[in-house]
């Protein structure tokens, strides 16, 4: 097999390729005047849908039927929290970074508490989960909105070396995340239990605690998203994580991890995060209605899942 057939036949390309084809036919309107500001744009948002893409990654990769749907709540409460902590003083940027993540555990604890306890399917837990979390938001937040420390609403819209400061944070997560599915036992632990649990648990892993350590490190992924974009966005909003529900999931199917369970795709992610905002901007230099947007753009992300669905079982 030549290289290029070999990079062909990795699931991550398809998303890839998808995203720089909508790159060009984007810039071809402005006749390049846009690239630096579009490509800089496309890093900052996409790194809101890796950061949370990431996390739901790790628990579609424990099989069928697992998946967080309380992200987008875990998000606004986390944001909301953690900015009336801070209370807009940068000596604080730490505490509200902490209780952000005790968010996080706290609502990865309740997710696999309802699991495990109940014996309900996961999607039921967390969707229970994400309207308790959701109210805690509403109750905290008030109508309130309460401005970020200047010190991390720089740090969130400012570049370094012409990248997105909230890119290169999500960059070193997904090195983090590569790390622990290709090198751990931990990540092995995870692709064999989404490929058989009851084999997972006849070879002695650990499955209940696996999925638990897995529910804990989407929760806080999601917060850790919810702290940055409230920053990024000048305040935290009940609604600010609601694009994030069927994003989350929809970055992961398109960037190739099996939905299925027991293979996943860190680069990927970052491919279909591109390509999912590049394709709303695409449609908005085009001057796309609304309504034609959306349906242009569910027809887009399943011709590209269809191709690369089709290219995986043929390399078989």
């Amino acid at each position: 097999m030549t290289p290029l057939l070999s990079l062909f036949g990795k699931p991550w390309i398809w998303s890839w390729l998808a995203a720089f084809i909508v790159w060009f036919l984007t810039i071809m309107v402005t006749l390049g005047a846009s690239t630096l500001g579009l490509s800089q744009a496309a890093l900052t948002f996409a790194a809101f849908s890796v950061i949370v893409g990431i996390g739901q990654m790790f628990v579609i990769t424990l099989g069928p039927g697992n998946i967080d749907l309380s992200v987008p709540a875990t998000m606004t409460l986390a944001g909301t929290v953690a900015l009336k902590l801070m209370n807009v003083e940068n000596g604080l940027i730490l505490p509200g970074l902490l209780i952000a993540v005790v968010i996080g555990l706290v609502v990865g604890l309740g997710n696999y508490a309802l699991i495990k306890a109940l014996r309900i399917p996961p999607i039921i837990a967390t969707l229970s989960m994400s309207f308790i979390v959701q109210s805690a938001a509403i109750w905290t937040n008030r109508g309130l909105r309460i401005k970020p420390p200047s010190m991390l609403a720089e740090f969130t819209t400012s570049n370094t070396l012409g990248v997105p400061n909230v890119a290169i944070v999500a960059l070193f997560i997904s090195l983090l995340a590569w790390f622990l599915l290709d090198k751990t036992i931990y990540g092995r632990w995870i692709s064999a239990i989404g490929q058989s649990m009851p084999a997972a648990r006849m070879a002695g892993i650990p499955v209940d605690g696996t999925r638990f350590v897995t529910y804990l490190f989407c929760a806080v992924l999601a917060s850790l998203a919810g702290y940055l974009l409230a920053c990024f966005s000048g305040g935290a909003a009940l609604n600010m994580g609601s694009e994030y529900l069927l994003m989350s999931i929809a970055v992961v199917v398109i960037g190739g991890t099996a939905v299925a369970g027991g293979d996943s795709n860190v680069p990927g992610i970052w491919g279909a995060s591109l390509f999912m905002f590049l394709v709303v901007s695409m449609l908005n230099t085009y001057g796309v209605g609304a309504g034609i947007r959306l349906i242009m753009t569910g027809l887009i992300i399943i011709s590209v899942i269809m191709l690369a669905g089709g290219r995986r079982a043929g390399m078989r």
